[in-house]
């Protein structure tokens, strides 16, 4: 006997007969969807989403939305900034200024000793704490006298030669005080090696009085300088030390159409101080600035 649970169903397609094997013990058999005989257990329901109908804000609670959103943000923002200020408070007290804003702003006589000989005149002595150049020991300590009167001014970083110490391959300031009424002084540093190949050179080393002139007259005039303008030049000795003294007529400088100058070379620098009045002030200052002039010393 064949193996009756195997059989073989003719169907037609197309005119082509095909055969075709089922396995009865393997091949289900689903109910008819359409059957209404069929004791099967029906094919279960899909579940039935339910859903909420849902209101849209009115625009009175929009606004107070955005409202509460714009607080929130600027609370954050407000805590953020003290938070920043705080710490930024914390540090800036241990930041130190930079050396050209050790200027006072207020009258040389409220903190300079005077001048025992002259009442007039107080007496300014540069140290180390003055100067980037005196702290890196590239200038030896001068001294000058002045009016009480006077203010020292402050010196732009790029000019005191802060960036460059010790090895300055320019000239730059050292100090600098004003008074309105009278002019101003400045002492202007330049080092050796810019004005000569010999170290520890004097300044009689370097050439005479009109060839120093010549070189630094740029830092006397604060633009060009012209031989034209100067007047008279002179030597003077003061102990080991000599020095060249200036006095220029200057129309087209910016420091003043009146310009002295006293020079002289220590060390690996040449040190210059001038004193500059406009035509205004050099009518009642000129016998004042001369007497600074002269007291200035290395």
């Amino acid at each position: 006997m064949p193996n009756t649970s195997h059989y073989l169903i003719p169907p037609f397609k197309n005119n082509t007969t095909e055969l075709i094997m089922a396995t009865t013990s393997t091949v289900p058999r689903f109910p008819s969807p359409i059957s209404s005989t069929s004791t099967s257990t029906s094919t279960p329901k899909p579940p039935q989403l339910h859903f909420k109908a849902h209101n849209a804000p009115s625009f009175s609670q929009h606004i107070r939305q955005n409202s509460l959103t714009l607080s929130l943000r600027r609370e954050v923002l407000l805590k953020g900034l003290a938070a920043a200020a705080a710490a930024a408070g914390a540090v800036l007290p241990l930041l130190k200024p930079p050396p050209s804003f050790a200027a006072k702003e207020v009258e040389v006589g409220s903190y300079l000793p005077t001048l025992p000989s002259d009442p007039s005149f107080v007496l300014f002595k540069a140290s180390p704490k003055d100067t980037p150049a005196l702290r890196a020991g590239n200038v030896q300590p001068y001294q000058f006298i002045l009016p009480p009167t006077w203010k020292q001014l402050r010196i732009a970083n790029i000019l005191s030669g802060n960036y460059c110490q010790p090895k300055c391959a320019e000239p730059w300031v050292e100090v600098k005080f004003e008074d309105e009424k009278q002019g101003k002084v400045q002492v202007v540093a330049s080092p050796l090696i810019r004005l000569t190949n010999k170290p520890n050179s004097s300044i009689e080393e370097i050439g005479s009085p009109e060839k120093l002139i010549a070189s630094l007259g740029p830092f006397v005039t604060g633009n060009s300088y012209d031989p034209d303008e100067l007047l008279e030049s002179s030597v003077e000795k003061l102990g080991d030390q000599t020095y060249y003294k200036y006095v220029l007529e200057t129309p087209f400088a910016l420091t003043g159409s009146h310009n002295l100058a006293k020079a002289t070379a220590k060390g690996n620098t040449v040190v210059l101080f001038v004193a500059s009045a406009n035509d205004k002030q050099w009518k009642e200052s000129e016998k004042t600035l001369k007497a600074m002039l002269d007291s200035f010393q290395v």
